[in-house]
């Protein structure tokens, strides 16, 4: 079992990186023409823009609310005169309301998949794993909310802060932190590892153009001249 608990929580969230940088990379090397979102929106709208809204409003707010959260040291937090519950209390209440976004744009995406005979046709094998394991990954984030609302002193977020900040600085005794997390906290982080596993394979892979686009904002402007 401590072998177990060393591979899945100090090796595996390695070679999850490694996976997520490296095959982003060679897809994009290789295979330029499927890196898109591949957009069924010519086939049925339905409720599109609600669900992809509130799906992309609410990842986008879970991704970097867990960036800011896990990997903020705790000194900072200390400094700034943040205790360990207050912190705790506005992760649960901002992971909530980002979740329960997430949560019911990502059920009408997949209503919407699953329920129209064009769309289920357009819909890889790939598209229903990524699909589903962000709603497992998701309901399992959530229900770790009513797991940390049973002991509001903080000690499990700094606990899990300390694992994700020894992975991030390569120190070898990262999952040594999380030996006594609840079991629900592990799998959640399990979960959420191998989306990075997973993702240079799907359709996940147009998040890196959306970060790209951000260089276009310092781009020199195009000059058009006439004849």
């Amino acid at each position: 079992m401590d072998f177990i608990h060393q591979f899945f929580f100090g090796i595996y969230p390695y070679i999850a990186l490694a996976i997520f940088f490296l095959g982003s990379l060679i897809r994009f090397d290789r295979e330029q023409y499927t890196w898109k979102s591949e957009s069924t929106q010519v086939l049925h709208r339905g409720q599109l823009r609600l669900g992809s809204i509130l799906f992309h409003v609410g990842i986008i707010g879970l991704f970097f609310g867990h960036m800011a959260g896990l990997l903020t040291p705790v000194v900072v937090w200390d400094t700034l005169g943040v205790t360990h519950g207050a912190k705790q209390l506005v992760a649960m209440v901002a992971g909530g309301v980002m979740g329960g976004m997430c949560l019911v744009g990502i059920v009408i995406l997949l209503v919407r998949r699953l329920s129209n005979e064009r769309l289920l046709h357009a819909t890889t094998i790939k598209d229903k794993v990524v699909l589903l394991w962000i709603l497992a990954t998701l309901v399992l984030g959530l229900s770790s909310i009513y797991v940390s609302a049973s002991h509001m002193d903080g000690h499990t977020m700094v606990t899990l802060m300390n694992w994700a900040q020894h992975i991030a600085t390569l120190r070898g005794d990262a999952a040594s932190f999380i030996v006594g997390a609840p079991l629900l906290f592990k799998l959640h982080l399990f979960m959420g590892m191998s989306l990075f596993v997973i993702f240079p394979f799907t359709r996940l892979v147009h998040v890196w153009s959306g970060f790209g686009a951000v260089t276009y904002l310092g781009r020199a402007y195009q000059l058009v001249r006439s004849r």
